[in-house]
């Protein structure tokens, strides 16, 4: 496996990664400077993912058709060209359509990073490819806290965006020396119906949700939004059945491991996305730490994810996908409820301790997740399953955000009064019990899916002969 290719992918990770922990830490500081609260703020991450979930479905035809390269090299300048806007940004409207380009960068960025490294890596080295694509990548979430929150604390929040301007000029350089050439290969006609209605399904639905408890807008724009958003998603069904190459393939779902893969990981993701938005208003609002101090004590995750980057590929040879993540999303989802049980009191090494655990946990899961989604599928659907993955994931991580917010607004309007501790508390606990849903799909799993990438079965196969002799 050529280890360069993995590294210089995940450069696309790094960004978005950076980027997401960035905002999640310094949201407080932008919503004050912005004139807004920090919840209606969350039309910025909204933006962000909407862009995703709309242009995403492209990435995989684009791929094919002007070749992967050249649409990742391209992706990395549109999400730099979003973040220098956002840097620049002095109002809410301005904030927002800057996030929303950023998203066209990063919905092409992401899916064909992932779909360069399926298609040049054999399937016995996808799981280590895959840890080593994401290795970088969480340096994002490791740098992103401690350095998004002292930028705020004692500069300006505008910086932090600027942070991606040296990180994406040395990628597409590299990109550019070091990435194989993959040759265009012309796809079917663009089923632009199919198109227009999954953009409008995802898009609807992840707007819907978001908006449909902010002060800033009539909860009605909410509602039809997202009924607009299912209306269309119904509507796509019907389109792909009788399309012969649709934009997004539902055929892939046949794939009992792609399957468990796609509803296990959108139950997960749910929490995923909901913890960056949760913990550093916790911790701002309700402990009184600056953004800085915040950022401290949320960063311990990521080192734990790193840490498991290194053990995934033991792990899944020793105890199959379905163990691993039946293990993984009950460690998940108790480690999720047990931020709900911080205070004030708390000592921060404990803290610390258990986001370190839980990070552990998470990256171990979404290790195993994205190797077991391209498991059984055939290289010629790689591109397909890139694309309905990513936009799966973004759809879920929307949620996570979109169920948090709505949640402390509940919460807020039930009371009567500002949000204080005991509305996070509630919200984490909340998040935990649906996290721990995600079990249900990879319990009724096979034992032995996706042996020929976990190498699972080889294991036992070589012990039995060992127990012969």
């Amino acid at each position: 496996m050529n280890r360069i290719v993995p590294l210089i992918l995940a450069v696309a990770l790094f960004m978005e990664q950076m980027d997401s922990t960035v905002i999640s830490t310094s949201l407080p500081a932008i919503a004050a400077d912005l004139g807004v609260g920090p919840i209606t703020l969350k039309l910025a991450l909204t933006a962000y993912m909407v862009s995703l979930a709309t242009f995403i479905p492209l990435s995989g035809w684009m791929a094919d058709r002007f070749g992967a390269k050249r649409v990742f090299r391209l992706a990395i300048l549109v999400f730099v060209a979003g973040s220098i806007f956002c840097a620049m940004s002095g109002s809410l409207l301005s904030f927002v359509v800057a996030r929303f380009l950023q998203g066209m960068g990063g919905a092409m960025m992401t899916p064909v990073a992932r779909l360069v490294l399926v298609r040049s890596t054999s399937r016995s080295e996808l799981v280590s490819a895959m840890a080593l694509l994401t290795i970088p990548a969480l340096v994002g979430p490791l740098a992103g806290p401690p350095l998004g929150g002292f930028i705020t604390t004692y500069f300006t929040w505008h910086w932090i965006f600027l942070i991606n301007l040296p990180v994406g000029i040395v990628g597409y350089v590299l990109s550019g020396i070091y990435l194989p050439e993959t040759e265009a290969t012309p796809p079917p006609p663009l089923d632009w119906i199919g198109f227009l209605l999954s953009a409008v399904a995802a898009s609807g639905t992840i707007f819907g949700l978001s908006v449909v408890s902010l002060p800033a807008l009539p909860p009605v724009i909410g509602i039809a939004a997202t009924i607009a958003g299912i209306v269309c998603g119904v509507l796509y069904v019907r389109h792909a059945r009788h399309h012969p190459a649709p934009l997004l393939d539902l055929r892939l779902f046949r794939d009992s491991a792609f399957r468990a893969a796609a509803i296990g990981g959108t139950l997960f993701r749910i929490s995923v996305g909901a913890v960056p938005f949760l913990m550093p208003l916790m911790l701002q609002v309700g402990f009184g730490l600056t953004p800085f101090e915040s950022g401290l004590v949320t960063f311990t995750g990521a080192i734990g994810a790193i840490t498991t980057k290194f053990m995934a590929k033991r792990v899944l040879t020793y105890a199959g996908f379905r163990t691993t993540l039946i293990v993984a999303s009950i460690c998940g989802a108790a480690l999720t409820f047990a931020n709900g049980l911080f205070t004030p009191a708390t000592p921060f090494w404990f803290m610390a301790g258990v986001l370190l655990v839980a990070g552990l946990a998470r990256s171990l899961f979404f290790t195993s997740v994205n190797a077991l989604s391209f498991a059984d599928i055939a290289d010629a659907d790689a591109s397909k399953a890139t694309s309905m993955s990513a936009v799966i994931q973004q759809i879920s991580l929307a949620m996570g955000v979109a169920v948090a917010g709505a949640i402390l607004e509940i919460e807020t309007t039930l009371t009567g009064s500002p949000l204080e501790l005991g509305d996070f508390q509630i919200a984490f606990m909340i998040i935990a019990g649906l996290t721990l849903l995600a079990v249900l799909p990879f319990i009724s799993m096979a034992k032995n899916a996706g042996e020929s990438v976990s190498g699972h079965k080889l294991k036992a196969a070589e012990e039995e002969t060992v127990g012969v002799k």
